[in-house]
């Protein structure tokens, strides 16, 4: 799991990158909201992030909204990390997309708990993203015969959508990924290819 960091403060940083990767995270630290912002925009983005909220150039409720309004199935599990701690502050953090809130000075047993949630619910949205994945190509995939097929008792030809008659495989192929591999059933072998048989292996008797 890659988390960034975002805080200006050179000692709280350095608190913070160094409890994280004492945990066994992989940490990308920036110093403003500017730097956090793109780091969260690239192709291999930090999956978490930790923000202060009182940066240079965006803050992190900047970041927060910014982050909620761009179109990825994979949003970043924000945690806002700021010294605001009553109640109308940390509604606001909520309400600005934060997933979580941690008052400073920061407590360590709190944050470990806070980001090992963050690490159980990003788990489980890769989960269920990929799942979603799966059943989609699944369906893409599947095709599916519904409803009454009127079909003719005599040549047994399947009336279509367009009220014309076709042959029943063409109309299965038409509707369905099923393909056909023709051959020849017992009784109609009996009934029909047998005589014409018989009917050949006389002409041929006679004509020899």
């Amino acid at each position: 799991m890659r988390i960034l960091i975002a805080e200006d403060d050179l000692v709280s940083r350095r608190m913070l990158e160094a409890t994280l990767l004492r945990w066994g995270y992989e940490v990308v630290v920036t110093s403003d909201g500017l730097a956090a912002w793109q780091a969260l925009q690239e192709k291999d983005a930090p999956r978490m992030a930790i923000l202060d909220w009182m940066m240079p150039g965006l803050d992190g409720i900047d970041i927060c909204r910014k982050a909620r309004a761009r179109p990825t199935s994979e949003p970043p599990y924000v945690i806002l990390l700021t010294a605001k701690g009553s109640k109308t502050d940390i509604v606001s953090g909520l309400q600005s997309g934060a997933d979580d809130y941690i008052v400073k000075p920061f407590d360590r047993d709190e944050l470990r708990a806070r980001v090992q949630a963050g690490v159980r619910i990003l788990s489980l949205q890769a989960s269920l993203a990929a799942r979603v994945r799966d059943l989609e190509e699944a369906l893409a995939r599947v095709k599916t015969l519904q409803g009454l097929l009127p079909i003719c008792s005599y040549c047994k030809r399947v009336r279509n959508d367009h009220h014309y008659w076709q042959q029943v495989e063409s109309y299965v192929s038409d509707h369905s990924d099923a393909r056909f591999s023709h051959g020849i059933c017992p009784d109609c072998y009996e009934s029909v290819v047998r005589p014409q048989l018989e009917i050949l292996n006389s002409g041929d008797r006679k004509a020899g």
